[in-house]
Parts: structure tokens; C-alpha cells; sequence
């Protein structure tokens, strides 16, 4: 299968390439290649949720959502998820647990986005991503789940995220 891309930007690109699908039709398909990402959920010693608050140029406002971040090349998943809870959040965790993977948007992304928990919790230092604007904050699951209801919360990775946790009674 050959692919062309139409654009580069830093990690990504726009890809187009033929290809058959299960029916046995040809298509000319355009996917945007995407490296991988984490969402980690960091679960404080009081229960709550540590969270970013964080200026998103793409929507030009401000979204509540847990630490992610994109893979580095080759980057082993475990410790892009590491690198970025210390990069956002300032934090380090003795206790990770994998809660699967996400496809946040598969009609056009190759992305695949794995979630983890996050506990025993202790501060540390990180450099955050020159064009990043974070400020963080906790919340109780209570309040997390009232911000999801009256449309505070908004970030499909992160609702996703705390959904899976709570149905596997991590949270």
C-alpha cells in the first residue's frame, strides 16, 4: 500500500493511501498518523483527582482534563506516562496501573491514547512543553462528576478516563 503525505508537523502527518476495505471496495483514504498518547488519573492520599487546568490554543479556552500527553520516539509507554505527570502536575507515583487504551478518534486518527492510575503520590519536578499554559488543581470525585454534568468538563479523554477508573473501582 502505497501512502503519500500531504503534511508534517512536528509528530504528525496527513497521510493518503488506497486501501480495500472488508467488502472488497478500493477507497481513497486520508488519515491524520498520530505517535500515541497517555492519560494518567493521579488519585491524591485524600481520594481526589489531581487535574490540569489548561489553555488550549486549538479552542482558545481553557479545559479541565487529567495530565497527557504525546509520545516521544520510541518512547516506552510507562515512562511517556511518568515523564508527563511530572512535566504537568509536578508529581511522581510508586503505584501505576494500566486501564487499557482509548481511540479517540478513529474515523480519521490513528491515535491510540493509554490510560492509567495513578497513586502514592509525592512531589517532584518537570519542565513543561514551551507552548504549554497549565494551571492545577483536585477535585473530589463528587465535584469531578458534578463539573461532568454541568458541562465544566468536557474533555472526552479525560470523562472517558474516570469512567473506566470508577468501573474498575479504582476511584
Amino acid at each position: 500500500m502505497n501512502s503519500k503525505t500531504l503534511c508534517q508537523w512536528k509528530c504528525f502527518s496527513v497521510e493518503q493511501a488506497q486501501q480495500t476495505l472488508p467488502d472488497g471496495r478500493e477507497v481513497e483514504f486520508t488519515t491524520v498518523k498520530h505517535p500515541g498518547a497517555v492519560v494518567i488519573i493521579p488519585v491524591n492520599q485524600y481520594g481526589e483527582l489531581v487535574m490540569v487546568n489548561q489553555y488550549r490554543p486549538a479552542i482558545k479556552q481553557w479545559i479541565l482534563e487529567f495530565p497527557a500527553g504525546t509520545l516521544e520516539d520510541q518512547e516506552n509507554i510507562l515512562e511517556c506516562a511518568k515523564r508527563e505527570l511530572a512535566e504537568e502536575v509536578q508529581l511522581a507515583a510508586t503505584e501505576w496501573q494500566s486501564l487499557g487504551e482509548l481511540l479517540p478518534v478513529p474515523g480519521f486518527c490513528d491515535e491510540v491514547q493509554y490510560i492509567y492510575h495513578a497513586q502514592g503520590l509525592s512531589d517532584c519536578h518537570g519542565e513543561l512543553d514551551e507552548d504549554e499554559v497549565i494551571e492545577i488543581t483536585t477535585l473530589s470525585v463528587s465535584e469531578f462528576e458534578e463539573k461532568i454534568a454541568t458541562n465544566q468538563i468536557q474533555d472526552a479523554k479525560t470523562i472517558a478516563t474516570f469512567f473506566k477508573a470508577k468501573m474498575m473501582k479504582l476511584i
